[in-house]
């Protein structure tokens, strides 16, 4: 069966990234399409920043994927305080959705002393809020992706597709004025899931995510109800996300 776009510029990314160097006619047989094809996928993946189209192939010059640990004291201060703001914005008695990633984690930390229900597919997430007895929690199962401890892919997409909370608070690869992006296909669609089972979606990032976008486009802006941001935000990049109706919530530092 052909890969789909995303499926299948991911595959070509994994495997340039695996190997440091990739021969176009390599990447030709391992995905099961045409030269050319391959050749407009390198020219996509070099525009965003992730390999070098070389004579005769490609080059990995992405970031690597990182281990939750060596992600989490990266912008750690900006996502502490990301994590606070968006902690004031939950009132007991709610039930809220988390995704996976370090900014998340930080939203989780700051849950604590509210009866709540939390759903979420983070395995960090849930160690975190286990032990605490007046928040409800519900765990997606499903793959667990290397390194980050996220569930994904069709048992969590199935679960998912069964719940519907009030609010989903969820980290990204990027945002531009397309949308939202992240890094990886089987993420992504997981994560539109959790789009599916929200009434309202916020959006925890630090400023260095503005203005950047991933492998995935995840959904236009329009979808993101509120955006909770760290005080780094330019001026043209708060007037860019409250024009498409966006809330803006700034985290101080």
């Amino acid at each position: 069966m052909p890969m789909l776009l995303d499926q299948r510029r991911q595959e070509i990314l994994n495997v340039v990234e695996h190997e440091g160097f990739v021969a176009l006619m390599q990447l030709v047989d391992r995905v099961g399409v045409s030269e050319s094809t391959v050749r407009r996928d390198l020219e996509y993946l070099e525009r965003i920043g992730q390999i070098r189209r070389t004579r005769g192939g490609a080059a990995y010059v992405g970031e690597s994927l990182t281990t939750l640990d060596e992600r989490a004291v990266q912008a750690l201060p900006q996502k502490q305080a990301v994590g606070r703001a968006a902690g004031a914005l939950v009132s007991g008695g709610e039930t809220v959705l988390l995704d996976g990633g370090t900014t998340t984690l930080e939203v989780a930390r700051n849950l604590g002393g509210r009866s709540l229900q939390v759903v979420t597919n983070s395995l960090p997430v849930a160690t975190l809020l286990a032990n605490q007895p007046q928040i409800e929690l519900i765990t997606i199962g499903g793959y667990v992706y290397p390194k980050t401890g996220v569930a994904l892919g069709p048992l969590a997409i199935a679960a998912l597709s069964q719940i519907h909370v009030k609010r989903l608070f969820m980290s990204v690869g990027g945002i531009t004025e397309k949308g939202l992006y992240n890094s990886n296909t089987l993420l992504a669609e997981t994560e539109r899931s959790m789009l599916a089972a929200a009434e309202e979606v916020i959006v925890v990032t630090d400023s260095s995510k503005l203005g950047h976008s991933a492998l995935v486009h995840l959904c236009p802006l329009d979808r993101v109800h509120r955006i909770v941001v760290d005080a780094g935000i330019t001026d043209e990049w708060k007037d860019r996300l409250t024009s498409a109706g966006i809330a803006l919530t700034l985290a101080e530092v």
